[in-house]
Formats: C-alpha cells, structure tokens, sequence
C-alpha cells in the first residue's frame, strides 16, 4: 500500500476574483509555491528555472529551490528519484523558499509519493499528475498508478489527470524531451504568465542549440498553454510591480562566480565537487574571455596547493570546493595561514560527515571552517546569507585576503548554490578591487614578515621583485622567512597572525537587528536561514511577540555590539542548519547536551545564557517552523509540583508546534 500523508496547510493568502481572457474566473494571490517533478533527465529543473525567469522578468518576486536527487541517475520511476524544483512566486520581493507545495506538475506518481512522504505538500495541494501511466503495458504500473491516484484524493488533494505525453507526441517523437515544455506552457496559462516572455526565456535557454530544437520547443510551450486554457478549470494571476532598476536572476552558484570576475581575481583551482562545481562550470565559460584560467586540478588538496602557488606569486587566487573538499584542503590552508599567503576558499556546503549528503542542504562546517588545521592558524571566516551577498561576499573576501595577508573563508550552501532570486545588476566599482600590490624594490635589511607590534601586519613580499627572494616551507620560521625551532619564534609569529584579525575586527560594524532593540527574545542566525528567520520575526511580531533578529556575516572575527545587544532581550536563541541536541530526550541535560555551532560561539565569548534550534532535515528550513520554534520559547513555563516533574517540563519547553 503507498503510504499518504500530510501536513496542515500554510497560512492562504487572501484572494479576489476577476475575470480573464477567456472567461475563466482568475484567483488574484498574493504568492503561490509550485513544483514541477520528474525521473531525472526529463527536463523538470530547467522548467521551474525558466518559470522563475519569466515571473522575475514580470516583476515578481521569486525563489526557486532545486530538488535533486542523492543519486545521480536513480532508477526511473522511483519514491527518492524526485528531480525537480520549486518555486514560490510573490506579489513583492521574495527571500526564502517559504512553506507547503500549493501545486505541483508530476510526470509520474511514485516522484510525487517521495514528496507526499516527505510532508512537502499542503492540505488541498493542486496535483497536476502525468495520465499515461494509467494506460501503461505494465499491469503493475498500471495498478500502481490508480492505487496512488485513488488514495490521493480520498486524501483531499485536487488531482488533475494530465495526457502530457499524448499531447506532446502530437509535436515530436520523443515526449521525454519536451514534456517539461509543455508543463511550462500549461503554468504560463495557469499563472497568467505573458507567453512572449516565456518564449524569450525558451530562446535564451537552448541558446547554443539550433534553430529547429528552439522552434520545438516554443511548439511545445504554446500546446501546453492552449490545453490548460482549454481543459483547466481554474487560473491565478500574482501581480507584479517591475523594479525600476534592471535585475538579474541568478543562483548561488553564478553569483559566486560572477563575484570572482568582479573582484579582480584571475585565476580558480577547483576539483569538481557537488554542489560547488557548477560555479566553476560558470566560470569555465566566461573566465578565458577577460584573461582569467581555472584550473581543474586532479584532487582538491592539488586545487589548494596551486591557489596559493599562484597568490605566493602575486595573483590572488580562489578555490571553490564543498565539505569533503574542504577538509581535504586543510593542510594547505594552514600552509597559506602560516605563510601569510593571501587565499579566497568558497566552502558550498553539503550534508556530512564523510560524503554525506552530497545534494542535500546543512550549516555543518562551521567550526571546522574557523578552527581547522591543526595548531593556530587563524582564518576569516564569512558567511553569504543571500543569492545577491554570494555575489558581494567574494568580492570582500578577495579585498580582506590582500589587505590582511590571510586566508578568507566564505561559506555557503546547498540552498543558495542552486536556489534562484533576482536582485539589482550590479555596477561594477572601482572599490570592489584591491588595492595593487606594492613591487617597488625592497630595501636593504628589510624582512618578508617583519610583523607590525599593534596589528600583526607586514608588507607583502612577491619573490622575484627587486629585494623581495626568499623561501618559504612548511616549516616554523622568523622574521626572516628562516627555518626556526626556537619556541620564543615560534610564538612571537603566532601572537603576530592573530593580530591581524583583531585589527580587522576593529574595522568591522555591529550586526543592525531586525525588529525593535530590545524584547522578549532575539533569534541569532548565520548563512541562507536570514529569509526564513525575517519572515517568521515579521509573522510573530504581527501577532504581537516581542521578537527581533540578528544575522551574522563575520564568524571570524565576531563583529562588534553583539554581547550588548544580547543583553537587552530577556532571552536569545539561535537558529542553525547544524546539529543540537534535543532538550526533551531523557537522558539530555545541562551537562551532557550539545549546542549548535553559533550558539557555542556566542556562549564562550559573552558568557550568555544562549539556547538553540535546529534541523538537519537536508532541506531549507521553513518560515512555519521557525514560527513554531518562537512561540514555544516565548510560551510560559508550567511550574512543575516536584523535583521530580522538572525534566517533563523542560521537555515541553523543547518540542516545536506547527505553524
């Protein structure tokens, strides 16, 4: 028996009536998440990126969020085969990918099963389900096929029944490659889409592609309109207001990629890894054409050692990788820290440990990103919250790795690397580049690290420049770049590195808060959670929760005002994509339980009494549960009658109500 079931529906938005073209009655929305799912290879991704283009290019807000798959050809027609994306459509700008699926296009059911499973779907979901399967050669398809469809209704769900592949074949021989076609057509008709755009987007997307497979494909996407216009009964319309500045719609990933062109950089080292890989893909397309290389070494830890050849030479050097790639690039990260090498390391993090989840999202590698590398070898550590800072973080990066002479970690994710948003295109500045290095010749008695007593710093020495020879191991060494065992060297080099990110923590501002000063609790976040955590402090302040935000950009150094802010709110709380233990669990308990990376970050450095939450689910967290998370805190705690009742209240305390 297929297992059915799901969860309570997010909050509807409210809706009014108008008429279209046709006269067919049209739901005015305020936003609407939608997914479009299929075995891979069938198109479904580059569907719902190309329906979030097309809504951007209207004016709406959007967010799309990839559904990927852990192998990377399941087996067709499987429960975790689901290959897809989801995208929420807004009337105004959208960060996050919000709650509950409210329609989904599936080209098969058991794809559809994995996220019914997973909970993904609101009560009353439109299902708009591939029909061939009912006619299938297969008697056990066939059986498999109504059993689902059956149960899915008497479930509540609103199942359309779809002849995709019928229609489809009326047009091209193979259905399978233009079935995502003509799914996009029946959404542009659905949500009152302006089809010459969506055209526009076909012709951009097969770009590289003849004309006769463009032409096709924009058969396809009309068929689809038409059929929809003709057989749905029902159709939205989610009002847009266009930006006056011009936007661009991006991942992550070609986000990060486009930071490193506009930082000046000229050189990436990178070893394929998911999700990381395909901002090198990006630049390996565009690099070349403003005189920049990637290198594709032939392991990461290669990757690592040639970025800091390449910054030891002058050319301030990226490597972009994901968690197993990052911890293999320890050793020579801490190479780049003791040596003072300039270095930009871009960490996409994935589920762990070991390969983990390599397509799944999780905040898991944050304390190895600031305390890797054995012995002291301090990093800046960063953390991009939004598609557009991806873009902006590596451009900072770049800027703090010259000036400081250090190693600059950003962090990223699964959710940001292949999620996408608009934002304003950027104009390139002139403050985006760092400052040219300083070639002129060295004088005489001059060392390669004679370190500032205050900040730590010393000029940057190029080998080859006038002066400026000298060699570099892996090894311990003074002032003069000599070999040195001496542990009164040894510390004065250490005391000297960590200098420097308290000198550039004294440049830094204080994080601003979202919501008032001060209240009953403030929820500290890091990375792509800022969206979520927003929308659920604006919902909870709605029903008159004294709650505010803070998120953090810099894990390393901590930027200032933070302690004095926490102490204004009479509780404060984290909210991570990283493991910590559940208070409710029996054998859990102040001296045993494990708190969330920022949380231990914040209790060792302000001595507050800081809580957390968290999830590893692999997916996003929700705006919902985060609301969940918040009026369980903020509810009063039930006296308990003994000692003895102590622990079933705090068990109370830590279980999270749905939204």
């Amino acid at each position: 028996m297929n297992d059915i079931s799901f969860k309570e529906p997010v909050r509807q938005a409210r809706r009014a009536a108008v008429k279209s073209e046709s006269g067919k009655a049209v739901k005015v929305l305020k936003e609407h998440i939608v997914e479009i799912i299929s075995d891979s290879g069938e198109g479904a991704q580059r569907c719902g990126q190309s329906l979030g283009s097309i809504a951007a290019k209207m004016g709406n807000g959007i967010w799309t969020v990839e559904i990927i798959p852990a192998e990377i050809r399941p087996p067709a027609r499987s429960v975790a085969g689901a290959s897809g994306n989801r995208i929420r459509i807004g009337q105004g700008p959208i960060n996050n990918g919000g709650d509950l699926t409210q329609l989904v296009v599936a080209f098969n059911e058991q794809v559809l099963l994995g996220r019914v499973r997973a909970g993904e779907l609101a009560e009353g979901c439109i299902i708009m389900l591939e029909s061939m399967w009912r006619e299938h050669s297969d008697p056990a398809v066939v059986a498999s096929y109504i059993e689902t469809h059956d149960a899915l209704k008497k479930a509540g769900y609103r199942v359309y029944e779809i002849p995709m592949e019928r229609e489809c074949l009326t047009l091209v021989s193979d259905a399978k490659r233009g079935k995502n076609m003509f799914a996009l057509g029946m959404l542009c008709s659905i949500y009152s889409l302006d089809l010459a755009l969506a055209r526009e987007q076909i012709a951009l997307t097969f770009g590289k592609k003849s004309q006769g497979i463009i032409d096709a494909n924009v058969k396809l996407l009309n068929a689809g309109f038409i059929w929809a216009e003709a057989n749905l009964d029902f159709k939205y319309s989610i009002p847009a207001t266009k930006s006056k500045q011009a936007q661009i719609v991006v991942n992550g990933n070609t986000a990060l990629a486009l930071g490193v062109l506009a930082s000046g950089m000229e050189i990436c080292a990178m070893y394929p890894i998911t999700p990381a890989t395909s901002a090198s893909h990006y630049l390996s397309e565009v690099f070349e054409k403003v005189g920049g290389i990637v290198h594709q070494a032939e392991d990461e830890i290669s990757a690592c050692a040639f970025a800091i050849g390449a910054s030891y030479a002058g050319k301030c050097t990226v490597t972009i990788t994901s968690g197993p790639g990052y911890s293999l690039k320890q050793e020579a990260i801490g190479l780049a820290a003791m040596g003072e090498i300039p270095l930009v390391v871009v960490n996409v993090q994935r589920g762990g440990p070991s390969t983990g989840q390599p397509t799944k999202v999780e905040q898991g590698d944050l304390m190895t990103a600031i305390f890797g590398s054995h012995g002291d070898a301090p990093k800046v550590v960063m953390a991009a919250s939004t598609i557009e800072d991806c873009f902006y973080s590596v451009i900072t990066a770049r800027k703090i790795a010259e000036t400081f002479n250090m190693v600059v970690v950003v962090l990223t994710d699964a959710s940001l690397a292949t999620s996408q948003q608009p934002f304003p295109r950027p104009q390139f500045s002139e403050a985006w580049l760092a400052p040219p290095i300083d070639q002129s010749e060295i004088t005489d008695g001059a060392l390669p690290y004679d370190w500032d007593a205050t900040t730590g710093l010393a000029r940057r020495f190029i080998p080859g420049q006038p002066g400026g020879q000298h060699t570099l191991t892996g090894l311990a060494h003074d002032k003069a770049s000599h070999v040195a065992y001496d542990p009164e060297i040894n510390e004065q080099s250490i005391h000297a590195r960590s200098l420097k990110l308290a000198a550039l923590q004294k440049t830094l501002k204080a994080p601003p808060l979202f919501g008032d000063k001060s209240g009953d609790l403030l929820i500290v976040g890091w990375g792509s959670t800022k969206g979520t955590i927003e929308e659920a402090v604006e919902l909870m302040r709605a029903e008159g929760c004294k709650v505010s935000s803070m998120h953090l950009r810099f894990l390393q150094p901590l930027p200032p005002g933070i302690g004095e802010a926490m102490k204004r709110f009479k509780q404060v709380m984290t909210i991570e994509g990283n493991w910590s233990d559940r208070p409710e669990d029996e054998i859990i308990d102040e001296n045993n339980r494990r708190y969330s990376a920022l949380a231990i970050l914040l209790r060792s450095r302000f001595l507050v009494d800081v809580d957390c939450w968290s999830e590893v689910k692999g997916a996003p967290i929700k705006p919902s549960t985060v609301c969940g998370v918040i009026r369980n805190k903020l509810k009063p705690a039930a006296k308990p009658a003994t000692a003895a009742a102590a622990k079933p209240a705090k068990a109370r305390q830590g279980k999270v109500k749905k939204s």
